[in-house]
Order: C-alpha cells, then sequence, then structure tokens
C-alpha cells in the first residue's frame, strides 16, 4: 500500500469511479499532458501554533486522498516560520492527530525551517538580481505606503539602493545588528498593481526570538509568502492545494519561482470548511483556552480535532463527512447536524449497545422474589451480528430515568405512571402500583408488579405495550460521572454580536452538564479511555481521558436524535419541478 494511502479501511475509491470536483480533474489533466511526468505530489503544510480543528480535516482529507487515489504521495511540512506563536506541544499534537485521522507520510516529514539557508541564499541571489531590497519604513508606514484596492501604491524612499547596500544591510540583519521591526527585506515588484499581494511584499523581518528547532541561529524569519512556494519547489510538490484566501497570493507564489528559476510547483485553492455554530479560528479558539472558558485544545466542545476524537467522534466518520460535502470555488457553510449525521451513522454500525441510567428513580418490584437474579440476554449490536450478546443482571430493584415516569401523566405519554403497563428492555412486563416520595414532594420510588410470564419482553397472550425503557439492576450498577455536552455557541454564526461586543458573547452557559451519580451496567466497570458505545435510548458515549479504575467518567458524543437525516429525506422526498 503506498504510504500516503490511509489506513486500509479509509482506502479511496478507484480513480475512474471516485466523485470528481475541479481540484481532482485538474490532477486528471496534468497526468493526461504529462505535465509533472506522471507524479503526484502534494503536501499538508499546518503551522504549529495551535492544535488543528474540524477545517483542516477537509484539507487533510483532500491532499492525502488525492494522493493516494492518482499512486502519488503526500508530504507533511510544517510551516514554523513565526517562533514568537509556535510551540513543540503543536508539533506533536498534529502529528499525532494526522495519524488519528488515518493518514501517513511515511519518512516524508519536513519542516520550512529545515529550508533557512536555502531561502536565505535565494533571497540574496534576488537582491543580486536587483528584484529585492531592504527597506527602513516601519510596519505601518509600509501599509500606508501600500495604497488601497482603488488607489496605486507610493514606492519607499529606500527602493533604489544600490545592490552592494542591499546586500551588506540585508548581511547586518542577519547578524542581529538591528532591532525588531527596524528593517526588512521587500521583493521590488509593481507598487500599482491592482493585487495588494504584488506592492513590494515583505519576504524578511526582524525577529530576536528562539525558535523551537533552529534556536537562535536566525533573528530574521522569512514570511509565510516567501517561504511557501519555495519550501513546495524544493520538495518537488506538484499540486499545492490551499483555501480560497490564498488565490489572491497565486501571482506572488508563481513570481518567486519564475525569478528564481526553480521547480514549477502549482497552487490550487478550494473553498475552506464552515460549519454552524462553530468557530474555525485558531486565534479565537486560543483566547478561549487562555481565558479559561474551556478545558483546553482537547476541551471536547472544542471543534479541534483533539477535542472531538475526546468527545467520541471517529476519524472514519470525519472521512466520510468530508468526502460528502464536494470541493468548490465557493465558500458556503455545512449545517452541524450534517457532521453529526455521519458520526451517527458510524458509531450506529460499531458502538456496542448498554444501558445506563443517568437520572435514576428506584423502582421495587414488590413481586420480584428477594434475592433472586435473572441473567437478560442482551444484543451487542443489531447492526453487526458478530458482535453477539451479553448477560445483564435483572433483580428486584431496579433504576429507570427519572423521565420515564410521571406521577400524573400528560396526553401522550405511554411510559410508566400508576396503574400503566411497559416493558423493560431485556426483561419482563410492569405494572406501577404505588409511589414514595420524601420530604420535598418529589417522588424517589415507584412500587411495581411484573408478570413472570413475558420473560424477554413478550407476552403469551400476545397483549401490546406502548413502551419499552431501559434500566440497570441497583445491586449491580456501577457508578458514573456523564458530561454531557451541547453547542459550545448559541448562533449559527459565533461572529454575529452586537456592536462592542465580541464572540464570546455567543458562548452557551449550557454547554457543559456535569451528571454525577448515573448508573450503569455492570459491562462497564472495566471500560478503557477512548472506548464508544451507545446507551439505548440516551445517545452515543465515549469513555473520558479523565477515568479512572473505580471512577467511570463519559462524555456525550452525539445525542440519537437525526435532525439532518429527516432534512435528507424530507428533500429526496419533495416532487420534482
Amino acid at each position: 500500500m503506498n504510504a500516503s494511502n490511509p489506513k486500509p479501511e479509509a482506502t479511496a475509491a478507484p480513480a475512474e469511479t471516485a466523485p470528481t470536483n475541479f481540484v481532482r480533474e485538474i490532477v486528471r489533466e496534468d497526468l493526461k499532458t504529462g505535465k509533472y511526468q506522471g507524479r503526484v505530489w502534494t503536501r499538508f503544510p499546518p503551522e504549529p501554533n495551535g492544535y488543528l480543528h474540524i477545517g483542516h480535516a477537509k484539507s487533510i482529507c483532500l491532499n492525502f486522498g488525492l494522493a493516494a487515489e492518482f499512486g502519488g504521495k503526500t508530504n507533511l511540512r510544517f510551516d514554523d516560520t513565526n517562533p514568537e506563536k509556535e510551540e513543540q506541544e503543536y508539533v506533536d499534537s498534529i502529528i499525532d492527530t494526522v495519524h488519528w485521522l488515518g493518514f501517513d507520510w511515511e519518512d516524508r516529514l519536513f519542516y520550512a525551517s529545515d529550508y533557512f539557508d536555502q531561502l536565505h541564499a535565494w533571497a540574496v541571489q534576488l537582491i543580486k538580481a536587483g528584484k529585492s531590497y531592504v527597506c527602513d519604513l516601519s510596519a505601518d508606514e509600509v501599509r500606508k505606503y501600500r495604497g488601497t484596492l482603488t488607489e496605486p501604491g507610493k514606492e519607499s524612499p529606500y527602493r533604489n539602493r544600490s545592490v552592494e547596500e542591499n546586500l551588506q544591510l540585508f548581511e547586518r540583519m542577519k547578524t542581529g545588528e538591528f532591532p525588531d521591526g527596524s528593517r526588512t527585506l521587500r521583493a521590488k515588484i509593481d507598487m500599482a498593481s491592482p493585487n495588494l499581494n504584488m506592492r513590494d511584499p515583505v519576504m524578511y523581518r526582524i525577529l530576536h526570538a528562539e525558535h523551537h528547532r533552529t534556536g537562535n541561529k536566525w533573528c530574521i524569519y522569512p514570511m509565510y509568502d516567501y517561504a511557501h512556494g519555495q519550501s513546495d519547489s524544493l520538495e518537488k510538490i506538484t499540486h499545492s492545494i490551499c483555501t480560497l484566501e490564498f488565490e489572491d497570493h497565486r501571482p506572488l507564489y508563481n513570481w518567486y519561482i519564475e525569478q528564481l528559476g526553480i521547480f514549477p510547483s502549482q497552487q490550487i485553492e478550494f473553498d475552506r470548511l464552515n460549519v454552524t455554530y462553530t468557530l474555525l479560528s485558531k486565534r479565537k479558539l486560543l483566547q478561549l483556552v487562555q481565558e479559561g472558558r474551556v478545558r483546553g485544545w482537547d476541551d471536547p466542545r472544542m471543534p479541534t480535532l483533539s477535542g472531538i476524537r475526546r468527545r467520541g467522534y471517529t476519524p472514519e466518520a470525519l472521512r466520510n463527512f468530508c468526502a460528502s460535502i464536494g470541493v468548490t470555488k465557493t465558500n458556503g457553510t455545512i449545517e452541524l447536524a450534517m457532521l453529526e449525521h455521519f458520526v451517527r451513522e458510524d458509531l450506529n454500525k460499531r458502538a456496542h449497545r448498554v444501558m445506563a441510567v443517568l437520572r435514576p428513580l428506584k423502582v421495587v418490584i414488590d413481586n420480584y422474589p428477594e434475592g433472586q437474579i435473572d441473567e437478560m440476554e442482551a444484543v451487542n449490536n443489531p447492526e453487526d451480528p458478530a458482535a453477539g450478546t451479553r448477560k445483564v443482571p435483572f433483580s428486584r430493584v431496579l433504576y429507570i430515568e427519572q423521565d420515564d415516569f410521571r406521577e400524573e401523566p400528560p396526553k401522550g405519554y405511554f411510559r410508566l405512571s400508576p396503574g400503566k403497563e411497559v416493558r423493560l428492555r431485556y426483561g419482563y412486563f410492569i405494572t406501577a402500583q404505588s409511589i414514595v416520595k420524601n420530604d420535598k414532594g418529589e417522588v424517589v420510588e415507584v412500587h411495581c408488579t411484573y408478570d413472570p410470564a413475558t420473560r424477554g419482553g413478550n407476552a403469551p397472550d400476545g397483549r401490546k405495550v406502548k413502551s419499552t425503557i431501559h434500566w440497570v439492576s441497583a445491586a449491580h450498577a456501577v457508578d458514573a460521572e456523564v458530561r454531557v455536552y451541547d453547542n459550545l455557541f448559541t448562533k449559527e454564526d459565533p461572529n454575529d454580536v452586537a456592536e462592542g461586543q465580541d464572540f464570546t458573547a455567543n458562548l452557551n452557559p449550557n454547554s457543559l452538564e456535569i451528571v454525577n451519580g448515573a448508573k450503569l451496567e455492570p459491562s462497564l466497570a472495566d471500560a478503557a479511555a477512548g472506548m464508544r458505545y451507545q446507551f439505548e435510548r440516551l445517545g452515543y458515549f465515549c469513555v473520558d481521558l479523565d477515568n479512572k479504575p473505580g471512577a467511570l467518567v463519559f462524555n456525550r458524543t452525539v445525542a440519537l436524535k437525526d435532525t439532518w437525516a429527516k432534512v435528507e429525506k424530507k428533500q429526496s422526498t419533495k416532487p420534482k419541478r
């Protein structure tokens, strides 16, 4: 298997049958014309200044998936050109996350810092060719001189320095003679260009900061636009796939490659992923972490891949989601419900069903023999016969959900209430006879009778009940903390705020509910971190990293209700005009 391929279960469809998109068609045409001698080589270039988020998943799947589909290769390359914001923690997290998502780059792990010497040499080459110069304007002055979309820029007064003076000043920048921000190296292109990126862009800035890989060797660092294309060229990348905000940067990408006469990598832009109720700005996500509004980068409410992994999302679900949303040249927004649909669809096939009671109400079956324990056979996963069955203990005292009993049931309520018969999942029919209340008037205990002839959930006389509820044997239950997560933001667009507010105004105060004292069936006593289950009738849950022996902790991954599936079904049944 090609090293760029995802793991076997994620192998891409054959090139002749896979769903098409404009990037794929560009690759096919390049192969047809022999543009790169039959080579397809992509790269994923994250900045190590934060944790990857769901938006990066689309880029990862596209880059690795295309290369795998056409027998090519993909590099993982860190764009580590800004030491003030980069940390080894982020590097380690990104490596782990891309592997978790199901992709491998074999021995092709690179860093932009690997190329600092060559990038510097090329900068000197451009100075000697009269294509770049050292500029003494401050950052504010550079912006002022750049002009606007409707007005041309103004040339820097330092633009026409001699080659010799530029070489001398650039060397002095490199040796640390000047303070941060006092000088830059700029490309000499066209201050009247309609594309602002071509108006003498900065190539190098002075930054006396220790780099996580090169230490204090450098005090000048290349800008992304300068390092990007040259790094691609050095690695012989054929298709450098970026999001749409880099479209206006493509002429500059090409200019550097043309002026240097190096391998002509090509940049292709596609739509970035946006999801409702979700922020995909690393700067804003970092703010949430630094202000303590979440528990860290891997908080299950965060849209980081570390967060949704901890919440219980599967890599297969994310890959299927990314494959379904398409690749276009127009930015749009995807419904969060669609992402959750793919999570449910995947977990439905792989997660074992178990019984858990989050808010327990005690049920006593008065006519059930004291001390008797029945072993009820329960199906582990009806979608997977190979998953088999398990035994669940049944006893005289059980726990059910508080919501599954009403002393005075409203119209249409078919669960347990005085005089009403219900089915216990895998158990018996029971009928509520009486209740016990506490000093506050709250029901704390329900006394019932059961029909021994209905073991397994069916009545020999054929009578029917309208409700089946889950339960846990009180004598065998294991306690757990359950963390019930909801959307982190209350609005579809978290940035939709009133004047004077920022996105934090839309934070959902109820995004996390911690439920203590949940009662789980005993098969979960030794559940390990990362294991996923369906709590019957409640949703999909994952064992959290905080889990310890004797102190179970579960995260709700997603509820059972699938609104996206209903939307799709409704759309498919609409009459065509």
